[in-house]
């Protein structure tokens, strides 16, 4: 059997081909003839989280089998839990990067894989990273993938105190036991946001062009920043305009919204 989480004609004809007997997954990029169980797109998928579009295929999974389903009536719970040790070897590389941990920890992800659109701009990046270390002392981390290292260097460039630069240095292990240390996480809309959110610690996601409602992290510690247009959510991976769901959004809305969740935090752990 295979449950095909992705929408692509490409994961239904790998499964065809290989000859799967049973092969479930949405009617989606015309490959409805390659699936023993096609699936129709269910009406609400532009207006809840993403979360239960692929809950939905479990569902129709367990009701294929059993002929009854109880996932709907559950809350999904996504969480990751580092160990100690994996906490630890963290802390240890943190300080090998010239990491002090007695201070506050921010860690910024300015890039984005698959869409230019979806970046806050990097001088507001910068501005917001010397805000931090001027004002609060913090250490600010620049995190992300190889692919987003460019955009790393141009908010490095642009800022006049020393980030610590970890995008592209780290694997995706690493990474997530890094983010299990920030006090707060402030991020484009991309794949960190979700693991810091699963984390339990503080993430603000910055939104433009993409729809919050289906795409947020899935957790009460995460919050948004999002001044839509009317041309947006558009969706679209360059703004063919002005960006102007990006540029009204101002580096001291953030740092201030940040340093509330970051407030809130400590608060949360002192009582």
């Amino acid at each position: 059997l295979a449950l095909l989480f992705q929408n692509a004609f490409e994961a239904a004809l790998i499964s065809a081909a290989a000859r799967v007997p049973v092969r479930m997954g949405y009617a989606t990029d015309g490959r409805s003839a390659l699936l023993t169980h096609a699936l129709p797109l269910p009406g609400w998928r532009d207006e809840r989280h993403e979360v239960f579009y692929y809950l939905n295929l479990v569902a129709e999974l367990e009701e294929l089998l059993y002929g009854s389903s109880l996932i709907g009536e559950h809350e999904p719970q996504l969480a990751l839990n580092i160990s100690e040790e994996r906490k630890t070897q963290a802390r240890e590389f943190l300080s090998s990067q010239g990491v002090l941990m007695n201070r506050q920890l921010v860690a910024l992800c300015p890039g984005s894989t698959n869409s230019r659109a979806k970046r806050w701009p990097a001088e507001r990046y910068a501005a917001l990273a010397d805000r931090f270390i001027t004002e609060t002392g913090a250490s600010v981390l620049l995190i992300g993938s190889p692919d987003e290292l460019e955009v790393s260097r141009e908010v490095e460039k642009r800022m006049q105190h020393r980030p610590i630069m970890l995008t592209g240095r780290t694997d995706l292990a690493q990474a997530v036991a890094v983010l299990s240390l920030a006090d707060v996480l402030i991020t484009n809309d991309t794949g960190p946001s979700h693991i810091s959110a699963a984390l339990n610690r503080p993430t603000l996601v910055i939104f433009g062009p993409t729809d919050p409602r289906t795409t947020r992290p899935f957790s009460p510690v995460a919050e948004i920043i999002r001044h839509p247009p009317e041309c947006a959510p558009c969706m679209l991976r360059d703004c063919p305009i002005d960006h102007r769901c990006m540029t009204i959004i101002s580096p001291d809305e953030v740092f201030s919204r940040a340093s509330a969740m970051m407030k809130k935090e400590v608060a949360e752990v002192q009582t």
